[in-house]
């Protein structure tokens, strides 16, 4: 049985590229109603959303400002009506250059700003409105890295293990006003994201994919089709977990 979400209104963030854009279009194609938020352009996404017949806005948005947050969530209700669903995926990868006592406290703070700080103010803001309506399905990003440590890139590891404490918290706190809260971890995945750390060189590329047990890298439209299955009525009795997409990574 395909998984659906007819009717259902949802926010992605970092919708521009990556795994957000591949979540956002296979909500589209899953029957939701799509507000793209992103703080660079997303009309790449809008299109490709389009060409499937689906409907989407954009909002630029830094989930890292409460105004912008808030326009958001007020931008979405305005067009729509209603909020359903929410991927809080917009975060940075932080400087995946140095120990502990070497790293950059500019580099921290922007990591724990945008992953850390900009999800909770996206559910600060979402929560309301789902609350409002009877309920709602919030999915945040995460990482294999809320589950394990990685050398030299300690801001990173510590805003996505907080990130895992923060979709917990939030699970328990609303689960008895219908709002599930949950998040996707994934290992590594083909996006911009990647490309930073590789530079698209293959020898770059190999020391990532022979550490996963299924020998390569994922698509993002596996991750995707966790996200939407997360919004979904099919996960209905799913809050407070972290979906692991790791190719076997942390089985280690």
């Amino acid at each position: 049985m395909a998984v659906r979400l007819d009717g259902r209104v949802a926010i992605v963030t970092g919708a521009g590229s990556g795994i957000g854009a591949a979540a956002a279009i296979a909500a589209a194609g899953a029957g939701a109603r799509l507000v793209l938020a992103d703080i660079g352009p997303c009309e790449d996404t809008a299109q490709a959303i389009a060409d499937l017949g689906g409907e989407a806005i954009t909002v630029k948005t830094d989930v890292s400002r409460t105004e912008e947050v808030r326009s958001l969530v007020e931008q979405t209700v305005e067009a729509y009506g209603r909020l359903d669903c929410a991927f809080n995926n917009a975060g940075v990868e932080g400087k995946a250059e140095f120990e502990i006592h070497e790293a950059d406290e500019e580099a921290w703070d922007r990591a724990l700003e945008i992953n850390l700080k900009g999800m909770w103010l996206s559910m600060k803001h979402q929560v309301p409105a789902m609350i409002e309506q009877g309920g709602g399905s919030i999915v945040n990003g995460a990482s294999v890295a809320a589950m394990v440590g990685f050398d030299k890139n300690a801001s990173y590891v510590a805003s996505k293990h907080a990130v895992m404490g923060l979709t917990k918290t939030a699970a328990l706190e609303y689960a008895d006003r219908n709002v599930r809260v949950n998040a996707v971890c994934p290992g590594v995945v083909r996006t911009p994201f990647i490309d930073r750390f590789t530079q698209n060189s293959p020898e770059a590329e190999a020391r990532y994919t022979e550490i996963i047990p299924m020998g390569r890298m994922a698509d993002p439209a596996e991750v995707a089709r966790a996200v939407v299955w997360l919004m979904a009525a099919e996960s209905s009795y799913v809050t407070g977990h972290g979906l692991v997409l790791d190719g076997g990574l942390t089985c280690r």
